[in-house]
C-alpha cells in the first residue's frame, strides 16, 4: 500500500506541535524518530521526513514529501508551488516590522532609505514595493532582534510572537505585515490514492482540533427553566434532556465552546442550574 509522505519541521515547537498532533489522531511510529531523517506509521500508511522549516515547502513542491506541516510564514516566504489544505491553528504569530524604542515613528514613509535586517527577505520586499518604500533589506539568519543595537541595522522584520524579545533588546513594534500559523500543505503532484489518505488523516486531525475547542458539560435544571437552559446549550445538533430520579428536575448534556464557556456557565447558574460538570473531549466527530 502506497504511504502519505508527510514532512515536519525536525525540532522546535512546532515539531512537538505536529508529532502531538498527530500522536493525539492515533498514528503510532517509531518515537526515537527524530535522531532519524524518516520514521514510519505502525498504524496508519504514513512516513514522517524531519527536515528543516524552510526546506519543507520546496521538498513538498517537488514531491519529495507528499504534504508539509509547516509554519505559514515559510510558505509565504518560499513561494514554492503548493497548496494550502489546512489550517491548524497552533504556532500563531505574526510578521511585523520594528524599530528602536526611541525613534518616533510617522508610518510606513519611516522606513525609507532605511536599513532593515531580517530573514524573510521576501515577504519584506513584497511589502515594501506594494508600498512605494526604498529600503536596503540586510539578509541574515538568526538572532534578527540584535542588528540595530550592533549597528547593522536601522530596523528589523521579524516573527513576532509575545512580543518579549523585541522588549529585551530595546525594539517596539509597529508594523504587522502577515499574520502566520502551521498549515498544511500539499504537493500539486499528489495521485488520487494518497489523496484518499490525505482525507482521512485531515479527517482525524479536524477531530482533534474541534475536541481541544469544545467542552462536554453535564448539569442539574430545574424543568421550569428548562427552555432557557436548553437555549444557552445547542450543543453539536441539540443538548440531552433526562428526567431525574427527583421530580421536577432533570439532566442536561451538551456540548459548549472554550471561548463561550466562563460566560455560559454564569448564565446557566442564574437560570438554577446545579452541579456543573465540564469534561474534556479527546475527539469531536461531527
Amino acid at each position: 500500500m502506497e504511504k502519505l509522505k508527510i514532512a515536519i519541521q525536525k525540532d522546535g515547537r512546532l515539531s512537538e506541535k505536529s508529532l502531538e498532533l498527530i500522536r493525539e489522531s492515533g498514528i503510532r511510529h517509531n518515537q526515537d524518530s527524530k535522531r532519524k531523517l524518516i520514521s514510519i506509521g505502525e498504524n496508519f500508511p504514513v512516513e514522517i521526513l524531519y527536515l528543516r522549516d524552510d526546506d519543507i515547502p520546496q521538498y513538498v513542491a517537488d514531491a519529495v514529501a507528499d504534504i508539509g506541516i509547516v509554519g505559514e510564514n515559510e510558505v509565504m516566504e518560499k513561494n514554492r508551488n503548493v497548496e494550502v489544505v489546512e489550517r491548524l491553528g497552533f504556532a500563531r504569530c505574526r510578521l511585523s516590522l520594528a524599530i528602536p524604542q526611541s525613534d518616533e515613528y510617522s508610518g510606513p514613509v519611516y522606513f525609507s532609505g532605511k536599513r532593515i535586517a531580517t530573514s524573510y527577505p521576501h515577504i519584506l520586499g513584497r511589502y515594501l514595493e506594494k508600498n512605494n518604500i526604498h529600503a536596503e533589506i540586510h539578509e541574515i539568519s538568526g538572532s534578527v532582534e540584535i542588528a540595530p543595537g550592533i549597528g547593522l541595522a536601522d530596523a528589523i522584520f521579524d516573527i513576532v510572537s509575545t512580543g518579549s524579545t523585541l522588549i529585551s533588546n530595546r525594539l517596539k513594534e509597529v508594523e504587522i505585515v502577515a499574520e502566520s500559523e502551521a498549515v498544511v500543505i500539499v504537493s500539486p503532484g499528489v495521485g488520487e490514492n494518497k489523496k484518499k489518505i490525505l482525507n482521512d488523516l485531515l479527517f482525524r486531525f479536524n477531530a482533534v482540533r474541534k475536541s481541544k475547542n469544545n467542552k462536554y458539560i453535564l448539569l442539574n435544571a430545574p424543568n421550569e427553566k428548562l427552555d432557557q437552559i436548553v437555549k444557552l446549550l445547542p450543543g453539536m445538533k441539540s443538548p440531552t434532556v433526562l428526567p431525574l430520579y427527583e421530580k421536577g428536575w432533570s439532566s442536561v448534556h451538551s456540548v459548549v465552546n472554550e471561548n463561550e464557556f466562563w460566560e455560559i456557565i454564569d448564565k446557566l447558574k442564574k437560570f438554577g442550574a446545579e452541579g456543573i460538570l465540564v469534561i474534556p473531549i479527546e475527539k469531536m466527530i461531527l
